[in-house]
């Protein structure tokens, strides 16, 4: 099996987990060093600190849109990956699985739950655990969250510069389509800059919602490459 195969493999997995923020915990959880925690419902998070000098955070989250109790039931053919039985959940599935591939590269990983009612694991790990936004707002150079739909956008909202802004540009040629909305990141990017990447999903929180793997692997070659480099630049909020 190579690469490709190997990687979209992977995506059918996590693709195919049932709609609950628990079944991507587990798996995270296990990896060496896994901080796990949770509260309320939406309020969780799994971190895996990064080992590395000059380490970037990712961060996707569990949970999805729709009933945790629905059937998925994959339809793909040579382009695209849906499901059968309405939301497929690659919002946020798809940079869940993302950071799965990338689980050895030495950066940091963050999972959150409640991302989509309102970043509330984020505000959890904020509020409960503030050595850990400390922490992540010190050891690493910036933050890279994955969810975002389409294939070629990236969004910095108000946790970028525009030094990091044109340095995002040059590493991806993304582009940024607007600075509206939040995510992650917003909450959880105190001191260091912050961008969310496209995935290469569509339509998502609907029944036609559908990923096109080769954009997904796309963002996943880039960030390979990308994070691979011996000198990644630190970029400060202020």
């Amino acid at each position: 099996m190579d690469q490709c195969q190997l990687d979209h493999q992977v995506l059918r997995d996590y693709l195919a987990l049932p709609h609950r923020a628990a079944a991507v915990f587990e798996r995270f959880a296990a990896l060496p060093g896994a901080v796990r925690e949770t509260g309320a419902p939406g309020e969780g998070f799994v971190y895996i600190p990064g080992s590395r000098e000059n380490a970037v955070l990712l961060v996707a989250h569990a949970d999805t849109v729709g009933r945790e109790t629905l059937e998925v039931d994959l339809a793909e053919d040579e382009k695209t990956i849906s499901n059968r039985n309405g939301i497929l959940g690659a919002d946020d599935r798809a940079g869940c699985a993302m950071l799965w591939l990338l689980r050895n590269t030495g950066h940091g990983l963050l999972v959150t739950d409640g991302e989509e009612c309102g970043s509330v694991g984020s505000e959890f790990l904020i509020r409960e655990f503030p050595h850990l936004f400390d922490e992540i707002n010190s050891r690493y150079q910036f933050m890279i969250q994955i969810d975002r739909c389409s294939h070629a956008d990236f969004k910095c909202y108000k946790v970028g510069t525009e030094d990091f802004r044109s340095y995002v540009r040059a590493k991806t040629h993304f582009t940024e389509p607007d600075r509206n909305r939040s995510t992650d990141i917003v909450h959880l990017c105190r001191d260091i800059c912050g961008v969310n990447l496209s995935c290469g999903y569509y339509r998502e929180h609907t029944d036609e919602e559908y990923l096109v793997k080769e954009e997904w692997r796309n963002t996943l070659e880039i960030l390979r490459s990308w994070l691979s480099e011996k000198d990644i630049p630190g970029f400060p909020r202020a």
